[in-house]
This record gives structure tokens, sequence and C-alpha cells, in this order.
């Protein structure tokens, strides 16, 4: 057998080796998410049975059950506070991360670092002043005192990400712009957000993902009419234990418009955060 046969042969034995790791993460990853949805179509003495039951008939009994118990407004707070927020995310962050790469404006590298430094200070060092200033205003158990705040929790990491996109940006783009005569809206409108479109899109998606999944100050800061859906799912923990098959219909409905939206932009985030990577 020939060197180049053995070394062909080892190149094709590595390339299996790293496939069957990489399907076996994926169904590590994944594991938990199908073991949900299964749980959310049993009955609840099916959900408890030990070894778990895998053949079982299934039922809508716990969705209907979930819906029976208020999901909707809180599926409503928190479409509501997810979709504004992000908005306001890509209002603020776009042009501030196009002044801190393109426009190369003085003071940038502290601007960058003071940005990062917000995201270091843990949140329930500031629950107190948050929760004395929302009462003040008159906005506890309100849904713009989660806006506001989504707002503030993701408006540095999306500068940083614009930023990154709009460093991989070619001059030359808008440099042939501005000899054209293109003042500085027409030339952000039609030339410069197309081309990091992708990297808005993943932007956006992110911010939809943390604001989606914000616990903490939800549950602190909102009560019965600002509740979002990670609020009601605590409800199903009671002094008389977990009710496994409701709790993960529940799970699985918070889930779905998440999913829904990442599957729809997958082909933009994974374009996104590739742009973004390189460099």
């Amino acid at each position: 057998m020939s060197a180049q046969t053995i070394a062909r042969a080892r190149g094709r034995g590595g390339r299996g080796l790293v496939t069957g790791v990489t399907w076996l993460v994926a169904v590590l990853f994944v594991f938990p998410l199908l073991w949900m949805v299964i749980t959310a179509f049993k009955q609840e003495a099916d959900a408890y049975t030990d070894p778990p039951r895998v053949i079982f008939s299934p039922t809508l009994t716990q969705l209907a059950g979930v819906l029976e118990r208020g999901f909707v407004p809180y599926l409503a707070n928190s479409a509501f506070t997810t979709v504004v927020s992000t908005v306001f995310v890509l209002l603020l962050a776009v042009p501030a991360a196009y002044a801190l790469s393109i426009a190369a404006v003085p003071g940038t590298p502290n601007v960058l670092g003071f940005f990062l430094s917000t995201k270091m200070l843990p949140v329930v060092a500031a629950i107190i002043p948050l929760y004395v200033i929302s009462q003040n205003l008159a906005l506890l158990d309100n849904v713009w005192i989660l806006v506001i705040l989504y707002t503030a929790m993701n408006l540095p990491l999306a500068v940083w990400m614009m930023r990154s996109f709009f460093l991989e940006m070619p001059r030359e783009v808008i440099e042939a712009a501005r000899v054209d005569g293109a003042g500085l809206a027409v030339m952000l409108y039609r030339v410069i957000l197309p081309v990091v479109a992708p990297g808005i899109a993943a932007t956006a998606l992110i911010c939809v993902i943390f604001s989606w999944t914000e616990f903490f100050y939800s549950v602190n800061l909102t009560a019965a009419q600002a509740g979002t859906v990670p609020v009601f799912l605590v409800g199903f923990i009671t002094s008389e234990g977990l009710y496994w098959a409701q709790l993960s219909a529940a799970a699985l409905l918070a889930s779905l418009p998440v999913m829904i939206v990442g599957w729809i932009a997958q082909n933009h985030l994974v374009r996104g955060l590739s742009m973004g990577a390189v460099k």
C-alpha cells in the first residue's frame, strides 16, 4: 500500500471521526428539546413513570390546560416588549455603530469600552434602584418599563455587533457613493444598509432571544398586568411539586415563537454572524 493511499485512508478516518463527534454533540444539544416536546403530549401520570415511558397515547390536554390558565396575555406582553425593544435597539445601534466604525468619531475606543463595561454590572446589583425609580415613575407592573430595560440591556451588544459588520463593508463602495454626491441619509438607506442587512437580521434575532427569555427584571418589576412568558412558567412550580407534562406544554408554547423566528431567519443569521467574524 502506497503512502498516498495510507494518507487518504487516514484523512477519511479523521473526517468520519469529526462527523461522528459532531452528530453526537448535536444529539446531546437537541435531546432536552426533544424530551420537552414528547412530554408535552403526555398525560401527567405518563410523565412521571420510571423508567420513562416512550410509547404512550398522545394528548393535547396539557396544551389546552396551559391556554385555559391565561397563557395568551403573558404571550402578548412578551411579544410586545420583545418587538418594541428590538426596534428601539436597532434604531439606536445602527447609527451609533456607523459613527463608531465608518465615521470614526474621536474617543471611539473609550465609548466602546464604556458600552462593554455596562455588561459587567450584575443585574441583581441594580434591581433595587430600578425598582424605586419604576415606583416613582408609576411604571411598576407596566410593559414599558420592560421595554426600556430590554433596550438598555441589548443596546451595547447590538452596537458591538453592528460595528463589526460595518467594519467588514468595503470602503470603496462608500467612497464611490460619496463621489456620486450621495448625502449621509441616502448613502445609509441605499448603499450601506442593504450591504449590512444580514448583520442587522442577526443582531435583531439575538436581541429577540435575549428579550424573550429575560426573567429577572420581569419577575421583580411586574406582577399581574405586565408579566411575561418566563413569569408564567414559574406558576407551574407549586408546593405540591412540579407538573412535568403541563410545564413541558407551557415551555413548548413559550419556545415556539423564538424557534419559528430562528428557523425563518437562519440563513440571515449564519450569513450575518459569518460576516462579522471574518476580518
